[in-house]
């Protein structure tokens, strides 16, 4: 999976169609410090992600700094743990 920007499909999340963004599970501003440098590829930092919706990511942002993200949620699964996010999926699911 690239980052695509823009690109219209389901989003991984909610599975609306709308125009998708790209979301690092490993958030971009962390890519250079030691912690994840020891445990990932470069190409792994910059590569793993999920295709989503706009107000997917803007509420992953929302719920999540940016070391809880890098640490804890770095994952599809992980990011679903979360009983606030995955009740705002659940909501989202139904929107569409």
């Amino acid at each position: 999976m690239g980052v695509m920007d823009n690109v219209a499909s389901c989003c991984e999340l909610c599975g609306r169609e709308a125009p998708l963004t790209f979301h690092h599970l490993i958030p971009k501003a962390l890519h250079k410090k030691a912690f994840y440098q020891k445990r990932y590829t470069k190409e792994e930092m910059q590569t793993t992600g999920l295709m989503i919706c706009q107000q997917c990511h803007s509420t992953i942002h929302r719920f999540f700094d940016l070391k809880d993200l890098g640490k804890f949620y770095h994952s599809k699964a992980l990011l679903l743990t979360d009983e606030r996010f995955a009740s705002y999926i659940a909501w989202a699911k139904k929107q569409h």
